[in-house]
């Protein structure tokens, strides 16, 4: 039932210590805290955030690093009944004040790196009473704008009356999480999720795809901010009462191989440019040793590249594919059943159509536009109806993507629907020709995109980031030998690094964008 009371902060954390889990590890990160310590801490921010004079849905935003403030604070939000809103640290001032001002935070959480870029982006945003920062200092602010720091947060929530403690009465369909994307495709727009889509995603990917338990330790390299990464690192671990491992940094190959030694995680999660960049980096062959299951989302892994990380670390990968707007992984590989470059089949509670252009759903084979329907679709974009109305129908989500699906269920991603290309009047998918060329022990990184020719068609061209020398005559070649001849790149473009998002995904446009710049007169 829509009106159930339900809060997502009390399940994940409050409800251990109810039914006597209070002395398991939770988070191991600048501070270690078992399910008791962080259900203290999250009582006190909760009590201190109202103590600032937050009400129900008002927004915390938080422009900070991966540790236990920013983890704890989330989790406070969700029990006072507030909304989270983790943003992008990567963010530049103009780009955060203007989500800042969008989503109407009135407290605003910040690490000191990022203080001059919050600074500025606070006089975009005139709704904003109180700046919190995570480190010993409070932060410059403009006026009218209160400046604290984390411990005062804390400590006004230890002065607070004991009520104010006490978690919010929220619903399931209350607000909760409110995830923006990361804008490639147009202005950032605020996904809204309600509580109950973080206990359906626990219950559907965390329990039946990973089979998630209490004793894992969770370590991704997708930071919080990330609804990839928020599953992750938060939702899975304290849903089961398992460990997760928080890491500030940024993510390195020597950043991963030093927590890997210390820490021991037992599931790890990553996308496909950090595996390839795992596997160039000088790892010792049993850095993952105490790994049971690497997991891959973002864009397609390509087979050669999951092939090469497993019979080097001896880490099954399992792929999947999520979106900000469905919270988490709808569309996955199991363990044990992988088939490498699948997006595998749906997971357990999701639904899955392809459409041709005029909604009509396609034959097996044939390609399709990616839709999907499950209980944690966000409700809609906040203030964003034009977009909301293209991208939400119903219970569907319509996802961008192209696929086609196999005789016996799996699922295979073509790229973003304005990513295929037809050579000769015949589709080509981008991530087939890319897989061949990384293939290619000189290959590093690959992307195809069409480029138009001298009469206006569009012909595959390959853009590649090489480990060794090769020549273009040579790679041209290397995938006529592996695929049909019309799937050829017509050309190949050295070079030094290929455009990606925050989360690591290839940015063909911006790839395309450069090479019609650079093919004009």
């Amino acid at each position: 039932m829509s009106g159930t009371q339900f809060n997502a902060g009390v399940w994940l954390t409050h409800r251990h210590v109810r039914e006597g889990r209070g002395d398991r590890l939770a988070v191991r990160a600048g501070t270690t805290l078992t399910y008791a310590g962080l259900s203290e801490l999250v009582g006190l921010v909760t009590a201190g955030l109202r103590g600032l004079g937050l009400r129900r849905d008002d927004r915390v935003l938080f422009v900070t690093n991966d540790d236990v403030p920013m983890f704890s604070g989330i989790l406070s939000a969700f029990c006072g009944g507030f909304v989270a809103v983790p943003v992008s640290t990567m963010l530049g001032a103009k780009e955060l004040g203007t989500i800042i001002a969008d989503c109407g935070a009135c407290v605003v959480v910040a690490s000191p790196e990022y203080g001059p870029q919050v600074q500025e982006a606070l006089t975009m945003a005139p709704e904003v009473r109180h700046l919190v920062c995570d480190g010993c200092m409070p932060l410059p602010a403009p006026a009218g704008i209160t400046s604290l720091t984390w411990q005062d947060l804390v400590a006004e929530g230890e002065r607070a009356p004991s009520e104010l403690r006490r978690p919010a009465a929220t619903s399931e369909d209350s607000w909760a999480l409110w995830l923006y994307t990361s804008g490639t495709t147009g202005a950032p727009k605020g996904a809204m999720h309600r509580h109950a889509n973080i206990r359906h995603v626990c219950e559907t990917y965390g329990d039946q795809v990973l089979g998630i338990q209490p004793d894992d330790v969770c370590f991704s390299i997708a930071k919080l901010f990330f609804a990839y990464g928020i599953g992750n690192s938060m939702f899975f671990p304290l849903s089961a009462g398992a460990a997760t491992l928080l890491e500030p940094r940024r993510p390195t190959p020597a950043v991963t191989a030093e927590r890997l030694t210390a820490d021991r995680p037992t599931l790890f999660f990553g996308v496909p440019t950090f595996y390839a960049a795992l596997l160039s980096g000088d790892l010792p062959e049993d850095s993952f040793k105490s790994v049971r299951l690497g997991i891959s989302a973002g864009e397609a892994l390509p087979p050669p590249l999951q092939e090469r990380f497993t019979h080097r670390f001896g880490v099954e990968i399992i792929d999947g594919i999520g979106s900000t707007e469905a919270l988490h992984i709808f569309l996955s590989n199991r363990p044990g059943e992988v088939r490498p470059g699948t997006t595998g089949r749906p997971v357990p509670g999701y639904d899955i159509q392809l459409r041709d252009a005029d909604g009509g759903l396609v034959p097996d084979g044939e390609p399709g536009s990616l839709h999907v329907r499950g209980a944690s679709i966000a409700l809609g974009y906040w203030r964003r109806t034009d977009a909301s109305r293209a991208v939400f129908a119903g219970e569907w989500l319509s996802t961008g993507d192209t696929y086609v699906r196999s005789p016996d269920g799996y699922y295979t991603c073509l790229g973003r629907s304005n990513d295929l290309l037809k050579a000769g009047g015949i589709w080509v998918s981008p991530v087939e020709v890319e897989s061949r060329l990384l293939e290619h022990p000189a290959v590093k990184e690959a992307a195809v995109v069409g480029l138009a020719d001298e009469h206006g068609l569009d012909k595959p061209v390959a853009c590649v980031v090489v480990q060794e020398k090769v020549t273009a005559e040579e790679l041209i070649q290397w995938c006529r030998d592996g695929l049909a001849a019309f799937k050829r790149p017509r050309q190949v473009i050295f070079l030094d690094q290929l455009p990606k998002t925050a989360t690591g995904k290839i940015q063909r446009f911006r790839i395309r964008e450069l090479l019609t710049q650079e093919a004009r007169p």
